[in-house]
């Protein structure tokens, strides 16, 4: 037996717990806690459980919509009515500590761990996503990340069966020592077989079911709400170790058990485990669990309680269902050949009691532990940073042009922001379960939803250099380009799950990028109509005083009607007109040239006229539903050059462009300045006059600026004229030739 510590204000403050929370915990208790006690009210009130820093700001997001049908945060995962008796679970969470610690295991889990939250609402996922953020790959540390979370992606989610259908890989330097894993995943469910994380109903048994606990992971959840230092190393006892295996038939069990009418709820056992489990589902039912943890299944001998509560053993969950009906439950996991114990029952005390034997090791108000109930809430100071001003005063004239147009294309497009991906996408498999309609190396991906017409179309995105200068702004940025490359894809967006990552929220200069930023998501969402289904908080993400980019990544999601309108981004036939949707206005600050070619990150980035962006897209949904546009491909990264060089790389062979675009720009700003609410299609010469009627309809400017051609090469203007061969070899062969250094 061990022996308790002296439970004290220094120790915890060990556990990450302030001196006020502290005394807070001794009034909830009416008396000092015991060891689990204050294990447990850590991991709960860390950062990473209860949003304490962020839940204010979180609640001025829109979190209803017509579609909706669980408000944001009262799920494992947002919930979107798509019609005819379905609806799509989704959700993006951050893995950034134990991936920055251990890469394999931790993006392995942080799939994993996604999965779960769609597959307990009883929806089957279907697809996955990920962002991810590495630093220079200069640096070997850096690509060894890289190529192990990426590994680790891609087995969990093969050995799942589930395909990963698209992401998106950035490289910058400020996550040099805190690399950024976020991983996706989007389910579909009958809306009559929608599980929820509730416990309910006195003297209902409480189930652990799937894997046995460990003592990986214990105080994960705290790992996650700290800063990263040179003692992370030692911390790999904080990461989870991931069982696909285990996964794959837990997820069959529970998409079988969703079904049953005596099932009262389910929850994953994600951050803090069972004590998370327990509390937020009890806290939901307004109800009480007692549990025995001499029942608890381990895989390790002389577990003690401390360590039995906190662990975040992964492939295990929580189960309530109603009394006599055991036996149904037994035999479903004995199918599977997972583990199903009995470990205690649901109460009316609105206590989570917990005994090891005859001995109660904790009782804590369920309510008091979670978010939304007696967790902290705190309103940080904020504090425009001194860099805003200075960085964002950028002018132009200060950089020369290029003297080599062709060169300076060239080599954004073998940039590690710019060029293809494939070394990434290649080792996940996209197309398993064959519903993929388009995965990784376009806009958005599109995912068929059998038996039905209709598709989804994902994407996510963020500019975390556009919300670094200017966070407001990049902000709104980041939903409008994610919503933008889902209507690229013929969908129309309907909602958004997010994951905000950001450095320590006590410094108030990183605080006001989190604040500016969560305004601008929530302005942009109004505006577009996309409210926020939930998502994730990722703060501490810095080494020493160095913070990463402020990264609010967006997962968008949008519904195809007819998956016949997916359009794509490669040009289609020679002698189809190119034609831009919105003006061609690029702007230099922020952009990918300005910092490839000239090393400077300086704002003021593109503007953004939410009004004029609702506009473009609704002109370009229209077009494609009546079969007008045969390309959409929207201007982002690199401008209006490397736009184009994508269309021509991904088309069939022979097709080039030729393009005289009418110069009221530099020629720099011109072909590489990065612009909003622009999107570049291409049509037959028979529509074009239908889209431009369509146009002065909604008050949208239209350019034509070139035509496709069968000379297999890009041309603008007197600028270049580049073989496509040429810019093949510079767009798909780039990243894997980094990382074999």
């Amino acid at each position: 037996m061990i022996q308790e510590p002296v439970i004290d204000l220094s120790f915890a403050k060990e556990h990450g717990l302030s001196e006020e929370e502290y005394t807070k915990i001794l009034e909830i208790l009416g008396r000092e806690p015991n060891y689990v006690e204050l294990g447990i009210f850590s991991v709960m009130w860390s950062e990473h459980c209860s949003y304490k820093s962020s839940i204010k700001m979180l609640k001025t997001l829109p979190r209803e919509g017509n579609r909706l049908l669980v408000e944001a945060g009262e799920e494992n995962a947002g919930l979107v009515d798509l019609g005819d008796g379905l609806a799509t679970a989704f959700k993006i969470e951050s893995h950034n500590h134990p991936s920055a610690v251990e890469p394999y295991e931790g993006a392995a889990t942080g799939v994993g761990g996604i999965m779960r939250d769609v597959f307990t609402m009883g929806a089957r996922p279907i697809a996955s996503m990920n962002s991810l953020r590495f630093g220079s790959l200069e640096r070997a540390r850096n690509r060894y990340l890289l190529d192990h979370v990426v590994e680790g992606i891609a087995d969990y989610g093969n050995c799942l069966g589930i395909p990963t259908i698209g992401g998106e890989v950035v490289i910058e330097d400020s996550y040099s020592g805190n690399c950024l894993v976020n991983a996706m995943a989007l389910g579909i469910v009958d809306i009559n077989h929608i599980a929820s994380a509730v416990a309910s109903g006195v003297g209902n048994p409480v189930f652990i079911v799937g894997s046995k606990t460990g003592r990986d992971g214990i105080h994960g959840a705290t790992f996650a709400s700290v800063e990263l230092t040179e003692e992370t190393e030692s911390k790999r006892s904080n990461v989870q170790v991931g069982d696909p295996f285990t996964e794959k038939l837990l997820m069959e069990a529970s998409l079988e058990l969703s079904k049953k009418s005596w099932l009262v709820g389910m929850q994953d056992m994600g951050a803090a485990g069972i004590t998370c489990s327990c509390s937020e589902m009890s806290a939901k039912g307004e109800s009480g669990i007692k549990i025995d943890l001499d029942k608890v299944p381990l895989r390790e001998e002389g577990m003690n309680a401390y360590e039995i509560m906190l662990s975040e053993s992964q492939e295990r969950m929580l189960v309530v269902t109603e009394k006599g009906f055991e036996q149904e439950l037994q035999k479903i996991f004995d199918k599977w050949e997972l583990h199903c114990t009995r470990v205690g029952e649901v109460t009316n005390t609105g206590m989570l009691e917990v005994y090891q034997g005859s001995k109660k090791v904790a009782e804590i108000p369920s309510e008091e532990l979670v978010l939304g109930g007696g967790a902290p809430q705190y309103d940080m100071p904020v504090r425009e940073p001194a860099y805003f001003t200075k960085l964002n005063n950028f002018n132009i004239e200060s950089i020369p042009e290029p003297d080599d147009f062709t060169k300076s294309l060239l080599t954004l497009l073998s940039s590690p922001n710019i060029t293809d991906k494939q070394f990434v996408f290649r080792q996940y498999d996209s197309t398993v379960r064959s519903n993929t309609v388009q995965g990784p190396g376009g806009d958005a991906a599109v995912i068929r939803l059998k038996g039905t017409q209709k598709g989804l179309a994902i994407s996510t995105d963020c500019n975390g250099r556009y919300v670094y200068l200017n966070p407001r702004m990049g902000g709104q940025i980041a939903v409008a380009e994610s919503a933008r490359n889902v209507v690229c894809s013929g969908a129309e967006p309907i909602a958004i799950t997010n994951c905000l990552n950001f450095g320590n929220p006590q410094d108030p200069e990183i605080y006001w990028q989190f604040k500016e930023a969560v305004l601008g998501i929530g302005e942009a969402c109004r505006a577009l109509n996309t409210p926020v289904t939930g998502g994730n908080v990722s703060f501490y993400n810095e080494t020493g005083e160095t913070a990463v980019y402020p990264t609010p990544v967006i997962g968008m999601v949008g519904l195809l009607e007819n998956i016949e309108q997916n359009t794509t981004i490669e040009f289609k036939d020679a002698g189809d007109f190119i034609v831009t949707l919105g003006a061609l206005n690029g702007c230099v600050g922020g952009s990918e040239y300005l910092r490839t070619i000239h090393g400077q990150i300086k704002g003021p980035i593109p503007h953004l006229n939410l009004e004029l962006e609702m506009g473009i897209q609704e002109l370009c949904l229209d077009a494609i539903k009546k079969g007008i546009i045969k390309s959409a491909h929207d201007l982002s990264d690199g401008g209006l050059a490397v736009n184009i060089s994508e269309s021509i790389v991904h088309s069939k062979p022979g097709l080039g462009a030729k393009l005289d675009v009418v110069r009221k720009l530099r020629d720099d700003e011109l072909v590489f300045g990065e612009c909003q609410s622009l999107i570049v299609v291409s049509l037959e010469e028979a529509a074009l006059y239908e889209l431009i009627l369509l146009a002065q309809k909604l008050d949208v400017h239209t350019q034509t600026i070139g035509r496709v051609t069968d000379i297999g090469s890009l041309v603008i203007n007197d600028l270049m004229d580049i073989p496509r061969k040429k810019l093949k070899n510079a767009y798909f062969n780039s990243l894997e030739k980094i990382m074999a250094k």
